[in-house]
């Protein structure tokens, strides 16, 4: 659902408008009667894009239940302070293996 703002109208009642984009409607700004712009809500960071959004809505792809990972691969990888894999796989690399 849409409503439509003068821009006038939209300087005066912008808190009532704002909220109206935060609760997901869309706003069209007028001026003269004709559209300038459109207020949508910022979608957040964990909201799924609209393809996904669409393939979960027909039945072709589930939405995900785990958590997905922040980290870095590297920051989950075994410690090795004394560079023992480096080293045996520089000994494998000599020896041609």
């Amino acid at each position: 659902m849409s409503k439509k703002a003068s821009i006038s109208i939209l300087k005066a009642h912008l808190s009532r408008y704002l909220d109206a984009v935060k609760a997901g409607e869309e706003v069209i700004v007028t001026e003269r009667g004709r559209p300038v712009a459109r207020l949508t809500r910022v979608p957040s960071p964990d909201a799924p894009t609209p393809r996904v959004a669409q393939l979960v809505r027909e039945g072709r792809m589930r939405a995900p239940v785990e958590e997905v990972l922040t980290e870095a691969p590297h920051e989950r990888l075994p410690k090795d302070p004394e560079g023992h894999a480096l080293r045996y796989l520089l000994d494998e690399r000599r020896e041609g293996r």
